[in-house]
């Protein structure tokens, strides 16, 4: 893997981040617009995986006192298989560490439960459907 993970530089590279999230939820996954827009946008910090300009991965956290909320994890198509989702992961636990966060939380699409137990999610609760989709939420303490 070749792509600088970070936080957001610029307007153009969250407005790129939100279109890469568009094209993985809304156009490939079907979920409606309306639910993937959440209205947190500006409360998160935002990642990427950017390569020669390009943003090929992004996610969010929201940062709130001791739980960090980790949320669309989002990889471009012709980019997966490079571990991208686990350098993004990695970087959000570092946010929220420097953040001063203790655990950390998410809501995983269940086929990707195999990836976020790799990188020590474990399963907290029953599956349930979001945005048409399953899912089951997933904790990883920090401390």
């Amino acid at each position: 893997m070749s792509a600088d993970v970070r936080r957001v530089l610029s307007a153009q590279e969250l407005a790129a981040a939100l279109a890469l999230r568009h094209r993985v939820f809304c156009e490939e996954q079907g979920v409606p617009e309306r639910e993937e827009l959440d209205g947190r946008d500006d409360d998160g910090v935002h990642l990427v995986a950017v390569e020669d300009g390009e943003v090929l991965g992004t996610c969010r956290l929201l940062l709130t006192g001791a739980t960090a909320q980790f949320s669309r994890l989002a990889i471009a198509p012709e980019a997966r298989l490079r571990r991208l989702a686990s350098a993004l992961l990695e970087a959000a636990e570092g946010e929220a560490r420097t953040a001063g966060a203790k655990r950390m939380i998410l809501h995983a699409q269940t086929y990707a439960l195999p990836l976020y137990s790799s990188n020590g999610w474990e399963t907290r609760g029953r599956r349930f459907v979001e945005a048409g989709i399953e899912h089951v939420a997933m904790e990883k303490p920090l401390a």
